[in-house]
């Protein structure tokens, strides 16, 4: 493994998972300031990557497109909403 590659690896990880708690805390805060208090009261408020990290879609799905040299994307667990 070169070290450009280990190099690519570490910068994905270290953008692509604040990137996804940062979009899925903003989806909470915005259904939070029109009235909805369901992700505040499910602890989904967090910057904690922790309570946003959905196993498949976090994790597998991003290391398989890495391993196939494909784009790297993923998801995290959404943020409940009450419309």
């Amino acid at each position: 493994m070169s070290s450009q590659y280990l190099a690519y690896i570490v910068c994905s990880v270290l953008s692509f998972v604040p990137a996804i708690v940062f979009h899925e805390v903003a989806h909470g805060f915005a259904a939070y300031k029109l009235g909805d208090p369901t992700a505040k009261r499910a602890g989904r408020l967090s910057l904690n990557p922790l309570k946003h990290v959905d196993p498949f879609g976090t994790v597998i799905l991003p290391l398989c497109m890495l391993a196939m040299n494909g784009p790297v994307f993923g998801y995290a667990k959404p943020v409940p909403y009450n419309p």
